[in-house]
């Protein structure tokens, strides 16, 4: 069957098996996209975060408060509100938007390259912190723990700089992780090695082979022909519904020309129409449909989360 076919229909496989499909519990993890901007250009960003790239505009304060109180109002059961973009740090209102989610009593996890947009916030950043402690935590981006597969991805002088953020981070006291990628064919143990050498020579307190403090993502290609994930899956790969990330994530987006932000069901997909659901916390409890290669090469094959 051709791969063109696949991830087309809603409640069928290419090949005419009952698509998977995730079912709504507790939200615990709310993502805002604070929008695409970033000040990095990478060259294979899920999103496609750049310097000029504003498909997603950045999100204000305002309007964030009115998800954080029907979270409240609906007893949705929220533990932990994250940040993701584009560069979080860019968008002006970054601090405000945190400072209203931990004074709520959320934890808020920021994920960041630990650059220029991050230093320019370090002392807000340490009130926050002298605040509310390791309820803020900052997930770096570091794709590789060596300069030449980390630069190559995403520019020439960016890994010292993240290194940098992230010596700083860890010298304050921030709750912290680092997220890399696999863009090589070595094996965890060497990966985990290899990020372990770097930590002890930056002097940064993280242990390589807790999971908490070290993610490694894999590789998404939309191109890439990999299997649609049918309900038969669920027992194949001994994997439970519950445990992928739409199961208890929705993400905020506010795109381009529109009047108001919307609910999509992964911070993954946020340009997918497939993907969106509606205004409202409400109206986005209801199940996601595995039908994007992303669902199996992230969440069902790669057991990945972007939780903390």
């Amino acid at each position: 069957m051709a791969t063109a076919v696949k991830w087309q229909n809603p409640d069928t496989t290419a090949d005419g098996k009952r698509r998977a499909a995730v079912e709504p519990e507790t939200l615990d993890t709310l993502w805002f996209n604070t929008g695409t901007l970033c000040n990095l250009e990478c060259a294979h960003c899920y999103i496609e975060s750049s310097p000029k790239n504003d498909r997603l505009v950045y999100l204000t304060e305002q309007e964030v408060r009115p998800y954080l109180e029907e979270i409240r109002r609906d007893n949705l059961g929220t533990r932990e509100i994250g940040f993701t973009g584009g560069e979080p740090f860019l968008n002006p209102e970054i601090i405000p938007m945190t400072r209203a989610c931990l004074t709520e009593g959320f934890d808020v996890l920021i994920l960041t390259n630990a650059m220029k947009p991050l230093e320019n916030r370090r002392a807000e950043l340490l009130a926050l912190k002298e605040k509310f402690g390791g309820r803020l935590a900052l997930r770096v981006s570091l794709d590789h723990y060596t300069q030449e597969v980390h630069d190559q991805e995403r520019g020439k002088g960016s890994f010292a700089k993240t290194l940098q953020g992230l010596a700083w981070l860890s010298e304050k006291g921030f709750a912290l992780s680092v997220a890399g990628r696999s863009l090589t064919d070595e094996t965890p143990e060497q990966t985990k090695i290899g990020y372990q050498a770097l930590f002890d020579a930056e002097v940064v307190t993280l242990d390589a082979r807790d999971a908490r403090h070290l993610m490694i993502f894999p590789e998404m290609n939309e191109r890439a022909d990999l299997p649609e994930i049918t309900t038969d899956c669920w027992g194949i790969l001994n994997i439970k519904p519950s445990s992928v990330m739409c199961a208890t994530s929705r993400m905020i987006v506010k795109r381009k020309g529109d009047p108001k932000p919307s609910v999509v069901a992964c911070t993954l997909l946020p340009y997918d129409a497939r993907f969106s659901m509606g205004e409202t916390l409400k109206d986005a409890r209801r199940p996601v449909r595995l039908n994007h290669p992303h669902c199996a090469s992230f969440c069902v094959l790669g057991g990945a989360s972007c939780a903390g």
